[in-house]
């Protein structure tokens, strides 16, 4: 307890009313609306299927080793997991791929 002035102030008082406060707020995350539309997208037409098994990469572009002579110097990690919609989108691809083999018959090794 510490008095300042003549008042009182009791830190775990303070500190017990400051956790009380951060349970009851529920922060709100700003990409959920955009993650529910993602995973709600239906593929259901041939042309939508091909452009997003195209547009989506099969990997992480970014990942590289860096050689010098022949030998790894470096190496890039896959900076995608560091995507807030990584899953949503990984997700779109698979259900585009699904359809594409499942309903149009089409070989997908090309998307791969």
């Amino acid at each position: 307890m510490i008095t300042t002035n003549n008042q009182s102030i009791i830190f775990p008082n303070l500190i017990n009313q400051i956790k009380e406060i951060d349970q009851t707020n529920h922060k709100y995350d700003l990409l959920q609306p955009i993650r529910q539309w993602l995973d709600e997208i239906a593929i259901n037409n041939y042309q939508l299927a091909k452009l997003i098994a195209k547009l989506i990469p099969a990997q992480c572009p970014f990942e590289r080793d860096i050689l010098i002579f022949g030998r790894k110097i470096a190496h890039i990690p896959p900076m995608c997991k560091l995507n807030p919609l990584y899953e949503q989108f990984v997700g779109l691809r698979f259900r585009a791929l699904c359809y594409l083999v499942d309903e149009c018959g089409e070989d997908i090794q090309s998307y791969c």
